[in-house]
């Protein structure tokens, strides 16, 4: 399994995450400005940011294409983490902690980390 070291911090939103199923039925509202392939999708119980390639459409109403949870990971600088999927077109990994928590987080703030043998 592939090892990432943080070289920066990453905060976690408060809003509690979401997860969405093929076939759930959301709202599409903003794009993100500094991520442009999320948008922001408000469905029953809560609201958060995907891809909208897991979408339908990219505003109004759609449903979902692609299952996807919203969970990041907060990170501090020196962690390391083993990626568990990588979501290239996102620029965001997914990362389990030594502890087993586990989220997305942003790639430009992780390095690769080799493995001592």
């Amino acid at each position: 399994m592939e090892s990432v070291r943080a070289i920066a911090a990453h905060a976690v939103s408060e809003r509690p995450p979401i997860q969405l199923a093929v076939g759930d039925e959301v709202l599409v509202g903003e794009r993100d400005t500094e991520w442009p392939s999320f948008v922001f999708v408000t469905v029953e119980g809560g609201a958060g940011w995907v891809p909208s390639r897991h979408l339908s459409a990219d505003a109004g109403p759609a449903t979902v294409v692609m299952a996807y949870d919203t969970t990041e990971l907060a990170t501090e600088v020196g962690d390391v983490l083993d990626v568990v999927t990588r979501d290239d077109p996102s620029e965001w990994l997914w990362c389990r902690a030594p502890d087993g928590r586990e989220g997305w987080v942003p790639s430009q703030t992780l390095i690769a980390q080799a493995r001592s043998l």
